[in-house]
């Protein structure tokens, strides 16, 4: 089973940008649905974004709509997601998963994985 290590938070003041980067061993992300996902402590997890194989068609959760962008670089088996705008409500940790499910063109917050990785922290506080 390959191994997803997502890296690049950090502390942003509102209104600010974070770019986090889901960097795959193991496993060809050019194949795979493609999700991230966030949860704080206490908090359910949250689907944020769902992207396919091929074309990359991405939907995103409503929360996120236009201010977060997921791609992907496939030379270097990377998945990214650019997050602007931020507000506090965007706090959370931040997973990549190499798989998502939708409803109604919503990314829904449980997925058949158990290796989720260690996950990237993005906190927003002025």
């Amino acid at each position: 089973q390959g191994q997803l290590v997502e890296s690049g938070g950090g502390l942003v003041q509102p209104g600010g940008s974070l770019r986090l980067s889901c960097a795959a061993s193991g496993l060809d992300l050019e194949y795979y649905n493609i999700g991230w996902f966030r949860q704080a402590p206490g908090k359910e997890r949250e689907g944020v974004s769902c992207m396919s194989p091929g074309r990359g068609t991405a939907y995103y959760a409503e929360s996120v709509r236009g201010r977060f962008t997921t791609s992907r670089d496939n030379k270097k088996n990377t998945v990214y997601l650019q997050m602007n705008s931020l507000n506090p409500e965007d706090t959370d940790v931040y997973y990549c998963a190499p798989d998502c499910r939708m409803r109604n063109y919503q990314p829904l917050p449980v997925i058949d994985y158990d290796a989720w990785g260690r996950g990237s922290q993005g906190a927003v506080s002025s």
